[in-house]
């Protein structure tokens, strides 16, 4: 194999991890001039940088542990079939992508292989699972973060690690035309729109996407003239259409990755599940609230296991303070999420507050240049030349 073109595995095993390959793969082709090979398991942003997936990528989009059980038959033959073809194919490196349940057991086959395992978002041991941190080091040769905090707290384990941002900076987000969008979709200039995210994975959709139905419900009676967005991971869109087709009022849902930000920026407020998305929305700034529902035996487990953190969304932890509403597990009704969402639509201090929450958090993370996935394409590219010395 030529040094010249080296072969980078990816294995990203969800929607916010094929768009971090994405942007990555794209890097790595334009720090290389386009002299570079890839191969492993992605979606429709790898396959756009030329990534032939091993197999779809929506096998490993599970959430939960009761989700997960009935599928562990499936996810043992792509695990075992995943780090064979690495061993295989012996790329110079091999980059696992967020999905920590999967990915990482991914990198632990391949102890001993010789082949340098780099890890594109750094689990949030930090927020849980501390004592694992020290397991971490043994399957992984390097860490990517996404935020700043997490660089000292892995070197604490001995575990080299780079911040190199987080990819949503480097999106879009900030530059969304909604007064185009709604002139597109036929949404009037001056009607209240609500952006409701129920998430990229069908366990995510089925738990929350109900309840924000109902919360919906409720906010329609009150404001008549309302109308939702929902943008809509490809993953899951049949599903999301098939639930929200009878919803008594106007729904536009957004399935083109190309206008998510225009979508964004369209949108008075929004009832959002945790994760990215958050981070997206405050990059957007569209006042929010966050919710977040799982399988009642996965709540039972989580509840009983040391938590760390006293917030779940991206925006309330690196700006330090409850900046937007967290309405979790129980906490996830439809009255509580129509009620904070209520007082987003009607309050101009309440939209305001959140939106000076949302510079704090853009300050904690530091300069935006150069751009996130420049940065860990430098990274990756790194420990291919240190190999090709060794």
């Amino acid at each position: 194999m030529s040094r010249q073109e080296p072969l980078i595995f990816i294995v990203a095993g969800e929607a916010s991890g094929d768009n971090l390959a994405g942007r990555l793969m794209a890097a790595l082709k334009e720090q290389t001039q386009g002299r570079v090979r890839f191969a492993g398991v992605g979606g429709p942003q790898s396959a756009a940088q030329g990534l032939e997936s091993l197999y779809p990528m929506q096998e490993l989009s599970l959430m939960g542990l009761a989700e997960v059980v009935p599928h562990l038959p499936r996810l043992i033959k792509r695990l075992n079939q995943t780090a064979t073809a690495a061993r295989d194919l012996k790329p110079d490196v091999v980059v696992t992508v967020d999905a920590p349940s999967f990915t990482l057991r991914v990198a632990q086959k391949l102890r001993g292989s010789g082949i340098p395992v780099v890890h594109y978002v750094a689990p949030q041991l930090w927020a849980w699972r501390v004592g694992r941190a020290k397991k971490l080091s043994k399957r992984v040769d390097h860490l990517m973060a996404l935020l700043p905090f997490e660089v000292p707290f892995f070197a604490d384990y001995g575990i080299p690690c780079t911040y190199v941002g987080h990819s949503a900076i480097e999106a879009g987000a900030t530059e969304g035309d909604g007064k185009a969008f709604r002139e597109r979709h036929g949404l009037p200039l001056d009607a209240p729109v609500l952006c409701v995210a129920p998430g990229s994975r069908g366990g995510e959709v089925r738990h929350i996407l109900p309840v924000f139905a109902q919360a919906v419900s409720i906010l329609k009676e009150r404001y008549p003239d309302l109308h939702v967005v929902i943008p809509v991971a490809s993953i899951v869109a049949e599903q999301v259409e098939a639930a929200t087709k009878d919803w008594p009022l106007p729904v536009t849902r957004v399935t083109d990755p190309q206008e998510r930000f225009d979508a964004f920026a369209a949108c008075n407020a929004a009832m959002t599940k945790s994760g990215t998305v958050t981070f997206e929305l405050a990059l957007a700034k569209v006042p929010m609230v966050v919710a977040y529902k799982v399988n009642a035996l996965t709540a039972f487990i989580v509840q009983r296991m040391k938590i760390s953190v006293q917030h779940a969304s991206l925006v309330n932890l690196l700006a330090g303070h409850a900046v937007v509403p967290e309405l979790l597990q129980d906490d996830c009704t439809p009255e509580k999420l129509a009620a904070a969402a209520e007082d987003l639509l009607s309050s101009k201090e309440a939209r305001d507050r959140q939106r000076a929450g949302f510079r704090e958090m853009m300050d904690a993370l530091g300069e935006a240049t150069p751009a996130p996935s420049a940065r860990a394409a430098k990274v990756v590219l790194d420990m291919v030349r240190v190999r090709s010395v060794v």
